[in-house]
C-alpha cells in the first residue's frame, strides 16, 4: 500500500472534486451536502457554552455555528444547546470547537460532512 507521504500519492482536493462533480460525498454513497457550499470562516463568539453558563450546568463537547459563530454544547452534552440553536436559526451546519477541528455536521442533512 502506497503511504500518503510518497511523491506519488493520490491528491486527496482531487478525489473530493471528483466526487463533488459525481454528486457523491466523500464520506459515503449519500448525496453531496451543499450546505458546505456555505461555509465562511467564523470567528467563535465564546469559550464556552453561553446558556450552559446561565444555568450553571456544564457539558461535555462544544460546537460552533460555522454560519454565525455562536459557540453552543453538543448533543453529546444534555442541554443540547447546538441543536436548539439550528432550530431557532436554521443555520445548517456546526463545527467542533478545537483548534484544528475538521469535524462539521449538518443539521438538515443529519450527519457529518
Amino acid at each position: 500500500m502506497a503511504d500518503m507521504d510518497d511523491a506519488d500519492a493520490y491528491d486527496i482536493g482531487m478525489y473530493d472534486a471528483a466526487l463533488a462533480a459525481l454528486g457523491i460525498s466523500p464520506n459515503g454513497s449519500a448525496p453531496r451536502c451543499d450546505h458546505t457550499d456555505t461555509i465562511m470562516p467564523v470567528t467563535p463568539q465564546a469559550s464556552g457554552c453561553r446558556d450552559c453558563q446561565a444555568l450553571g450546568v456544564g457539558w461535555l463537547g462544544l460546537l460552533v455555528c460555522l454560519t454565525c459563530g455562536w459557540v453552543a454544547c453538543s448533543n453529546d452534552s444534555p442541554q443540547r444547546h447546538a441543536q436548539a440553536h439550528y432550530q431557532e436559526t436554521n443555520h445548517p451546519i456546526a463545527g467542533g470547537l478545537e483548534p484544528g477541528s475538521k469535524w462539521r455536521w449538518c443539521y438538515v442533512h443529519a450527519r457529518a460532512v
